[in-house]
């Protein structure tokens, strides 16, 4: 068993004349000498290693066409046109191929211990164990009689071949350093990533590292886009009153004073709860739907008062209702394009569980009066972006938070926003799916106390 190293054009790529050729983009390639194309040919036929490659170049050109051929071969893997394999008796066991842009040249065998680093991951891939390494735009396969190789490389050892430990290291997934002297361990900038949180930074961060990026519509050639608005689901409606916006000018402070007293203030007063008429000031200035469009590419868009990516406005609030004067306790949903809440859910032990969550992450010595639960309705944004949909949610909810704040600051109330929440319980008070729907967002309001300056 003597492990080798093939080559072959990457997937999706072809040769025809003097151009390589994939769906968005083309190399060209001048003066090709009979040798060249001959081996390019090879190439995009299948996998074939150095020495092949080089005896179809010399045969044709001679010794002399070798320079030209390994120029031209290294030009290939800097624009990553070429994956490689290990490939032992004939048969692949692992593959090296491009999933972003980026060079796909081969690095050197490491010198010593290896180990595989800890923020690698292990997803299956069209049926097919694969590697991938935050930050780089390779990934290897493993074949099914390689996989078990993982698991000597949980620890530093010496014993994985060569040319495999060659495509590992060239997607970035052996741990830097070693046995003595461990970067991942001993180092600030691996130290403080988490495995998940540096994938997430990585994936979104680094175009160069996505098949995709951007408003690449994913899922429109399968999927419909979803409605602007979500179809009315409530067991019944609130008609909330609508705020005279040129009276509120007139009277409220200025922008300037409201952000500087702008503050989380997590106690409320407990005597004089906040009113159904200042629950629903607050939503209309914050997250009305003041309108819609039709985008280009025929999805329905809106416009509320805080931005959103594309106008897309995928976030809906649940506003949880402890003590409202004028409005019964319940999960409800605010429908921002008819200014209405709807009642989602009586009180009970599921909505109970989110009440008490709230109150420990603002660590409040009672319930808050209202719970603003927001969520998002996913499809909205994935059906257009790709890499950067999670990523817009989360600016979207930043954004949003800001908003109500402001807004809540101007009305004298009580808000804080919350650092995190529990999906899974809202799915369960809401009966939403949590996959289609969930929360991603949290904020306690309430009206503010006397005493609180």
């Amino acid at each position: 068993m003597n492990p080798i190293i093939v080559s072959r054009l990457r997937r999706g790529a072809s040769f025809s004349g003097e151009r390589v050729q994939l769906a968005t983009t083309a190399l060209e390639l001048r003066n090709l000498s009979q040798g060249q194309s001959t081996a390019l040919k090879l190439l995009s036929e299948g996998d074939h290693d150095d020495a092949a490659l080089a005896a179809a170049v010399t045969t044709a050109d001679g010794e002399a066409g070798l320079l030209r051929w390994h120029l031209l071969f290294r030009g290939l893997n800097t624009s990553g046109m070429v994956e490689h394999a290990v490939q032992v008796d004939g048969a692949v066991t692992a593959r090296l191929y491009p999933v972003g842009r980026g060079s796909t040249l081969p690095a050197a065998a490491p010198a010593g211990p290896v180990r595989l680093s800890r923020f690698a991951e292990a997803r299956l891939v069209d049926g097919t164990l694969t590697l991938r390494a935050p930050g780089s735009h390779l990934a290897v396969e493993l074949m099914p009689g390689t996989a078990g190789l993982l698991d000597e490389l949980a620890t530093w050892n010496t014993g994985t071949p060569v040319p495999l430990l060659r495509l590992l290291a060239t997607a970035g997934l052996l741990a830097p350093g070693g046995p003595d002297g461990d970067l991942e361990a001993t180092e600030l900038s691996y130290a403080q990533w988490n495995p998940a949180d540096l994938a997430f930074h990585s994936r979104t961060r680094f175009p160069a590292t996505a098949s995709g990026y951007g408003g690449t519509y994913p899922l429109g050639d399968r999927f419909p886009p979803e409605p602007v608005s979500p179809a009315p689901s409530g067991i019944r409606t609130v008609t909330l009153p609508v705020p005279d916006l040129d009276e509120i000018a007139a009277r409220e402070p200025s922008f300037t004073e409201v952000l500087e007293r702008r503050t989380s203030i997590r106690a409320h007063d407990q005597e004089t709860p906040i009113t159904l008429a200042q629950l629903g000031e607050l939503l209309y200035r914050s997250l009305r739907r003041r309108g819609t469009m039709t985008g280009s590419d025929g999805q329905r868009l809106a416009s509320r008062p805080y931005p959103s990516g594309g106008a897309v406005h995928e976030l809906e609030v649940y506003p949880l209702v402890s003590a409202c004067e004028g409005l019964p306790s319940g999960l409800w949903h605010y429908a921002t394009d008819r200014h209405e809440l709807e009642l989602v859910a009586e009180p009970g032990k599921a909505t109970d569980a989110l009440v008490r969550e709230a109150r420990n992450a603002a660590m409040m010595e009672s319930d808050p009066q209202v719970v603003l639960l927001v969520a998002a309705r996913f499809g909205r944004v994935m059906w257009k972006y790709e890499t950067v949909a999670y990523p817009l949610v989360l600016k979207h909810v930043g954004v949003l938070y800001q908003t109500l704040y402001l807004v809540a600051t101007a009305m004298d109330l009580a808000l804080c926003g919350l650092g995190g929440g529990d999906t899974g319980a809202f799915a369960t008070a809401s009966g939403r799916d949590p996959l289609l729907e969930g929360t991603v967002g949290e904020l306690v309001l309430g009206s503010r106390p006397r005493t609180e300056e």
